[in-house]
């Protein structure tokens, strides 16, 4: 069997790399980071977390039908500081439920007050 040369096909000849194409791993950070510098925090810091989009969601559709029976392909829209987000909300519950032994204390304690008790 004869075996080509692998070819980069994202590199020019002399190494340099073609417009458009992102260097690599090392020329990114990823070296500083394993070196012990710490890594970037997230510019979404001060957004609420998808289980607690969740549950605001599941709070507002029990609200508005008096149920916590959702179907899987319900979406709701709850309000949020950039406007209104659409949650997923039956398969937020289905992933959650599925889940459910990873998830605190606390936030297994909020499910229950809203009425969904998986314990």
């Amino acid at each position: 069997m004869v075996r080509l040369p692998t070819v980069d096909r994202h590199r020019r000849p002399g190494g340099r790399l073609r417009p458009g194409t992102r260097p690599s791993g090392e020329a990114v950070g990823r070296a500083a980071v394993a070196a012990g510098a710490a890594p970037k925090k997230k510019a979404d810091a001060g957004k609420p977390s998808a289980f607690e989009r969740g549950l605001a969601a599941l709070a507002q559709y029990r609200e508005r039908t008096g149920s916590v029976t959702v179907p899987r392909s319900h979406i709701e829209e709850i309000p949020d500081s950039d406007g209104v987000v659409e949650v997923k909300l039956g398969v937020w519950i289905s992933n959650t439920k599925s889940r459910r032994a990873k998830l605190t204390g606390e936030q297994l304690d909020q499910l229950a007050a809203l009425g969904l008790d998986w314990r």
